[in-house]
């Protein structure tokens, strides 16, 4: 059993953290709203803090699952934060979906302290969460990672150690920028078909068995066709993560012409008031054109 905290209980977090605490550990939580805390601790035990300091107090592990960068630097920093409660040695692992700016910035700030920091980004939605099978992206150093994985285990199916501090966000817009072209070819491939008068059902129970199968055609085309999309992994969330990546792109040179179209694309979803919408509405331009 190993003593950790967890901060931030959001879609992801909370099934995450539930999953710490079914594998034997001993967890307290931190939400920024009480009440999702409280609700928490009622369901899985446990305990929770009134700050992410008092969390971090005593634990061996430190888990964050928040927005963005400024959110990540707000539990992280200051008087209040979680590097103010984790004693030396302790580690954060940090798996908010954030820039590598900001994961190696607080990587020097937890070497500084004698604390340990992982970069480890999540991909597979709301649904790896609930079932406990995320695919882990991780940044940091060897030994600190060793020390972290058999814990981050409790909710994945892959953790992967990539290289430094960093590297997790790094992957992590890989995995973006893939997603975004495939949800867009799916997305122009149904509505061709269906305009063709083809039976998308048996379409794409045909061509899942070829090369043109992937998670996306897989989870989503049968909700695309019924027009279904009140679920599932936000636009607005995705258009965080798309922004980042070409903020990332706009430094290293990278160029992202696709990931950039389907962000605009994803900003016309979004004027349509698709804002909590699955990712896989890019659909709807295309059918309500």
């Amino acid at each position: 059993m190993t003593r950790v905290a967890f901060i931030g209980l959001g879609v992801m977090g909370y099934h995450m953290a539930g999953h710490l605490k079914s594998g034997g550990h001993d967890v307290t939580v931190y939400n920024r709203t009480t009440a999702k805390a409280q609700g928490w601790v009622k369901e899985h035990g446990g305990a929770m803090a009134a700050t992410p300091r008092e969390a971090a107090d005593g634990a061996e592990i430190v888990f964050s699952c928040v927005g963005n960068d400024q959110d990540l630097r707000g539990v992280a920093l200051g008087d209040d934060g979680i590097f103010a409660g984790m004693g030396g040695g302790a580690i954060m692992v940090d798996n908010t979906t954030a820039s590598a700016d900001v994961a190696r910035e607080l990587y020097e700030v937890a070497g500084q302290r004698g604390l340990g920091f992982i970069d480890a980004p999540v991909s597979g939605g709301e649904a790896g969460a609930q079932n406990g099978v995320l695919t882990v992206m991780c940044g940091g150093d060897q030994d600190v990672f060793d020390r972290a994985q058999p814990v981050i285990d409790c909710y994945a199916r892959a953790v992967t150690l990539l290289g430094p501090a960093g590297s997790g966000q790094l992957t992590k817009m890989v995995n973006q920028i893939c997603i975004a072209g495939l949800v867009q070819g799916l997305s122009e491939g149904m509505n061709f078909g269906a305009r063709a008068g083809l039976d998308m059902e048996k379409v794409i129970d045909v061509i899942s068995k070829g090369a043109a199968q992937s998670w996306q055609m897989e989870n989503r085309a049968g909700t695309m066709c019924r027009g279904e999309f009140e679920f599932g992994f936000a636009v607005d969330w995705m258009r965080k993560d798309l922004g980042i990546c070409l903020q990332e792109a706009n430094a290293n040179g990278a160029r992202l012409p696709v990931t950039a179209l389907v962000d605009q694309f994803y900003a016309q979803v979004q004027a349509r008031g698709g804002k909590r919408w699955d990712t896989s509405s890019l659909m709807h331009l295309l059918v309500n054109d």
